[in-house]
């Protein structure tokens, strides 16, 4: 059996964390962004983390996966403290499981919303 996953960060395809994914054989299927009904923060510039709100959201970029669900639990637990799953509205209608932050996580660190993904925000700091 398998699962979809969407991710928004370090686990997507070329970033530092995407080899937990290949590792448990997931398959990358997609990208696309969710509902504009999420927030997104800096963790220290090291991950972001995602959470639903009920005003002030954005669509976030995300990349769907399939992952085997024998898998799943690998993934998560290797995951940086504070990230969870979750159900996530994608753009399309579609809800699927998903990495989101848990909003402690989340208090006093630097909001990215507006580049509406961690890529846009990576790409951005490193320019300036």
């Amino acid at each position: 059996m398998n699962v979809r996953l969407a991710v928004n960060g370090t686990l997507m395809r070329g970033l530092a964390l995407n080899g937990n994914l290949l590792g448990v054989g997931a398959v990358f299927e997609r990208e696309t962004t969710t509902m504009p009904s999420y927030r997104l923060w800096s963790i220290d510039d090291r991950h972001p983390a995602m959470v639903r709100t009920s005003h002030g959201g954005a669509a976030i970029a995300v990349e769907v996966w399939t992952v085997p669900a024998a898998g799943l639990a690998a993934v998560l637990l290797a995951e940086p403290h504070g990230l969870c799953v979750g159900k996530v509205r994608l753009a399309d209608g579609e809800e699927t499981l998903g990495v989101l932050g848990e909003p402690v996580l989340c208090e006093g660190q630097r909001e990215i919303t507006e580049y509406g993904g961690w890529r846009a925000y990576v790409a951005a700091r490193s320019r300036a």
